[in-house]
């Protein structure tokens, strides 16, 4: 069965390349020319959305934002044109619930399945196949895409109906953002009060105090490398899909809107494309000090 992937960004390109290593006949799309020829090089067939709903039994979609996604599978055009009964759409963009439900309750009304199936790693994640897949939708539509996430992740778990994946991404991205936030203040303080920030990382990170995050984001800040697994940029829309779900369900998220409020201001700074540890860079720049080895 062919599958159709379209997104091929930091995310989307060594994913679709996995599949490919792993034997999946693939057919591509994305705006980016030079993204399509590197994927195509590697073994896969280039196609309009179209094409790719006529041709697969399977479409991934691994965009930036549910606008994105809905354009492509609904417009004229689009993958819903042409696409054909028992087919499954999996959206593994980061989007909100009540865009993941439009799209299924849409499709369905074609015979066609979708899951919303976000992912969390980064791009060291989906160029290693480690993604953690969160998925929402039904349980047959998950056992179809089931050998997918096998490929492109190390865990997959259906957490719940359409839209639940998108939710468990939004409580996921609370998390890391916030934890990434906290940390930053953190060794912004040690750094000032005059401690070296690698030994004071190894003394905490056996402790309480450790985590995946401090582990995956503290060795890059020490570094100064901030170059993107997870741009700022996307957590920034994350982080506004959180604070818009949250506020329509009555649910207040004071730290968080004010982590978002941080994030604004790394925008007005220039700093979207650093990866989200770079948000030490706002409280370095509070308490003039710098982070590093």
């Amino acid at each position: 069965m062919k599958a159709g992937f379209i997104g091929l960004g930091i995310m989307g390109r060594p994913m679709a390349k996995n599949l490919l290593k792993a034997g999946v006949e693939l057919l591509v799309s994305d705006l980016n020319p030079e993204a399509v020829q590197d994927v195509v090089s590697a073994g896969a067939e280039e196609a309009s959305y179209a094409e790719i709903g006529r041709q697969c039994g399977v479409v991934i979609l691994m965009v930036p934002n549910g606008t994105i996604s809905q354009s492509i599978l609904f417009d004229e055009g689009g993958v819903a044109s042409t696409i054909e009964s028992g087919t499954v759409v999996c959206d593994m963009s980061s989007v909100t619930p009540v865009e993941s439900r439009y799209c299924y309750e849409t499709l369905k009304e074609k015979g066609v399945g979708f899951l919303d199936a976000p992912v969390s790693g980064g791009e060291p994640g989906a160029v290693a196949g480690t993604l953690a897949i969160m998925v929402g939708g039904d349980q047959k539509d998950y056992d179809v895409m089931k050998p997918y996430f096998d490929i492109l992740g190390a865990s997959a778990l259906l957490t719940g109906g359409p839209g639940s994946g998108s939710v468990t991404k939004l409580a996921n991205q609370v998390i890391v953002n916030n934890t990434i936030a906290i940390v930053s203040e953190a060794f912004v303080l040690a750094v000032k009060a005059g401690a070296n920030p690698e030994k004071v990382y190894e003394a905490v990170r056996g402790g309480l105090a450790g985590s995946a995050v401090l582990d995956a984001k503290m060795p890059m800040i020490l570094e100064r490398n901030f170059k993107p697994g997870g741009p700022i940029r996307i957590n920034h829309k994350d982080i506004k899909n959180v604070i818009s779900t949250a506020h329509e369900i009555d649910v207040p998220v004071p730290y968080t809107a004010q982590l978002y409020e941080i994030l604004q201001t790394l925008k007005v700074h220039g700093h979207m494309e650093d990866d989200h540890c770079g948000i030490v860079q706002y409280f370095e720049k509070l308490a003039d000090v710098e982070v590093k080895k």
